[in-house]
């Protein structure tokens, strides 16, 4: 660590200021008395906001926001929309400050690895001053979030700093209940994997589990489909857009989807064939139109 009498500025964390991040852990460290040791440090909250329904956020959720100084969100760099906002904005008070923090949709690993560090940086920096902060990801906090990215950052950056993940519901768990479909029964297995390589993740089995969930399945869904018959297994594919939303949509017929762009928010849902049991069979007399709740669950699902 390098730090400049003056003003500690730090080469290693890149924050300048008395409350530099890498000079406050020297004084925890070493245990000196001081200013710096009794100043308030806040805390980081993650929250996963759920699907969309602003009434699938957990009451956790929606207490933290209530209190918390800031509220930091991800948004592309072309614009400063966030789903994640939108869906916890009836929890967040109007006098909140709430910021977008800028990710590149990009290929470029340098570039990505460059936006997180420096993001989570700017989150830092609001912690060390005593504030406490929520950082917004749709879904589930620790399941395919950018959350998950940012985390690392600082907690390598600022292994002193308290931070409280809290848990949401994920699209495919919703998208099941708003099927009343049951996602994974008895001794079945369930996979969720990427779909931005399509299919190729389940080819790569070489059993198949009962129950797979796709993520991201919006930039391939022909391929996906085409893997997923390739198995000769699967009962049916239902896709889901915007789950939770008003503009949710039901797709049965996935062919429907392969040939048109899907929405980014986009999930699928399948399982593989099963027998039917007498009493399954008693409960479906005289209902010949009733779709089997059984399915293989495909699914986008986003920060």
């Amino acid at each position: 660590m390098e730090y400049k009498a003056a003003g500690w500025d730090c080469k290693r964390c890149g924050i300048k200021g008395r409350f530099n991040i890498c000079g406050l852990f020297l004084q925890f460290k070493i245990g000196r008395k001081g200013d710096i040791m009794n100043k308030k440090i806040g805390t980081l909250y993650g929250i996963g906001v759920g699907p969309g329904d602003p009434e699938l956020m957990t009451l956790k959720s929606a207490k933290i926001l209530s209190k918390v100084d800031v509220v930091f969100a991800a948004a592309s760099t072309k614009n400063s929309h966030s789903l994640a906002v939108n869906i916890a904005k009836p929890h967040i008070p109007e006098t909140t400050s709430i910021r977008m923090l800028s990710f590149p949709m990009t290929k470029d690993e340098k570039e990505t690895r460059d936006s997180w560090a420096e993001n989570a940086r700017i989150i830092i920096n609001e912690l060390v001053q005593g504030k406490d902060v929520a950082f917004l990801t749709v879904g589930d906090s620790m399941t395919y979030s950018t959350y998950g990215y940012i985390l690392k950052h600082i907690k390598a950056s600022a292994p002193y700093l308290t931070i409280e993940s809290i848990p949401g519901i994920t699209s495919y768990q919703a998208a099941a209940a708003r099927l009343n479909t049951p996602l994974v029964e008895g001794e079945e297995s369930l996979l969720v994997t990427s779909g931005v390589k399509g299919g190729d993740r389940l080819r790569q089995f070489s059993w198949m589990p009962e129950n797979v969930v796709f993520l991201k399945a919006y930039r391939n869904v022909k391929d996906i489909i085409s893997a997923v018959d390739e198995t000769d297994l699967f009962q049916d594919c239902v896709g889901i857009s915007k789950c939770g939303l008003p503009e949710e949509e039901i797709v049965t017929d996935l062919k429907e989807l392969a040939n048109r762009p899907p929405n980014y928010w986009t999930l699928i849902i399948a399982k593989q064939k099963k027998k039917i049991t007498p009493l399954e069979a008693k409960h479906r007399i005289g209902r010949p139109h009733r779709r089997q709740a059984e399915a293989v669950l495909e699914f986008s699902e986003s920060m």
